[in-house]
């Protein structure tokens, strides 16, 4: 008995997790920065690092806020209402 429910759990695994046909989603692809339904890009940091900073300076001050691989780098997120907000939160860590 005990080799039949290892089987049947084998068999499942496989099928969730074989190519083309998996109930598992695939790896996520880079697109450009228009590809992100609602959210726009308020940042283009160099890296990924300096990215993380500003992305936790709009967390503080109370925005959400994702760090996105895009085809032209990284991007900083936001939804588009809180844009105005994060770009003046973002403008005042320049000035």
């Amino acid at each position: 008995m005990s080799f039949l429910v290892v089987g049947v759990l084998a068999l499942l695994l496989r099928w969730a997790f074989s190519r083309g046909k998996s109930v598992v989603a695939r790896p996520a692809r880079p697109g450009g920065a228009g590809d992100y339904g609602l959210l726009v890009a308020v940042a283009a940091p160099q890296t990924y690092v300096q990215g993380e900073l500003l992305r936790r300076t709009l967390d503080d001050a109370g925005l959400r806020a994702t760090l996105a691989t895009t085809t032209d780098g990284p991007r900083l997120m936001v939804f588009a209402s809180d844009e105005r907000q994060a770009r003046r939160v973002l403008a005042g860590l320049s000035g």
